[in-house]
């Protein structure tokens, strides 16, 4: 990997600065804190045994990171992307594979796992200040297809040597709803995953709805979104960019092989599953309008809050 980010810059906080001034319920509202996948995780809980649930669940998102990331040359994933096959894989790999193919599906094909040897090309040219060759980008476009992957209990295989897969459009959601589930079979309520998409059990503890600010490129977008017992899922297309002029941002057409020409800024979906809500959220950067609300009608519950 190139020094350049995978992470989308952008900025999804519930309102850390006001949580103090809510009234209080009877345990002090903690805040802890861990990485995933390259961003910051935050795990905002009121309990007895706060201290001991957050550790297990930071424990259980570590564990899941050996499974998605790609930022660790021995996770499932990169093992992978390496062989071009993964004999035994994780049922967590599975399960999220599973849910690639749903949303691949309901978005026509935008949202494609298999844009990652696109976007190596395009990090290692452009961390090198130069464009990416015409013939390198190409061969990358030959790999790209999600009809190339194969997955089942014994295997997951690659159809053409070259290929390989980030799961950073949809594991940050699908590691926050199975992170809220663990915690929900804990008897948690008033409970807010953060792994860079949200996942919250009821409300806030001190009373009302989680208040979520969305913030991309340094920008505050007006108003905030509550939530509650649902997730939320953002995607920018060009709050990560490749470029220093910022035109080329980090969301691939697969089609073209191009950075997103879209006109949106900030794409925020909420619903069930923060992982469909962030694979969702990642392949309407390359939708207009009408597209968006025909592939969110496939899912019960799943809905558009925010579009700019």
């Amino acid at each position: 990997m190139t020094g350049l980010s995978r992470r989308r810059f952008l900025t999804i906080s519930a309102c850390a600065a006001g949580l103090a001034g809510r009234a209080q319920a009877a345990t002090e509202i903690t805040q802890w804190r861990g990485m995933a996948l390259g961003a910051r995780v935050t795990l905002t809980l009121s309990h007895p045994q706060a201290a001991q649930i957050a550790e297990e669940a930071l424990a259980e998102i570590d564990r899941l990171e050996d499974v998605f990331s790609l930022y660790r040359a021995e996770s499932a994933l990169m093992r992978l992307n390496a062989a071009g096959r993964l004999d035994a894989p994780p049922f967590e790999l599975l399960e999220c594979l599973s849910l690639c193919n749903t949303v691949h599906e309901a978005t026509g094909g935008l949202f494609d796992p298999t844009v990652q040897p696109l976007w190596q090309a395009y990090a290692r040219h452009y961390s090198n200040q130069a464009e990416a060759e015409p013939h390198e980008l190409e061969r990358a476009r030959g790999l790209v297809g999600w009809s190339g992957v194969s997955f089942d209990a014994g295997q997951v295989r690659f159809a053409k040597a070259g290929m390989a897969l980030t799961l950073n459009g949809i594991a940050q959601g699908h590691i926050a709803d199975r992170i809220g589930a663990m915690l929900a079979e804990r008897g948690l309520r008033d409970t807010l995953v953060d792994t860079g998409e949200f996942r919250a059990l009821g409300g806030h503890p001190g009373g009302g709805d989680w208040p979520v600010t969305l913030r991309a490129a340094g920008a505050h977008q007006p108003g905030t979104l509550g939530l509650r017992d649902a997730a939320l899922a953002v995607s920018a297309p060009r709050g990560t960019v490749f470029d220093a002029e910022a035109t080329a941002g980090h969301i691939l057409d697969p089609r073209s092989g191009q950075p997103a020409q879209t006109p949106w800024r900030l794409i925020c979906v909420t619903g069930r599953s923060a992982a469909l809500a962030d694979g969702l959220s990642t392949g309407m950067c390359l939708m207009d309008r009408r597209g968006m609300q025909a592939a969110l009608r496939r899912f019960d519950g799943m809905a558009l809050a925010h579009l700019s």
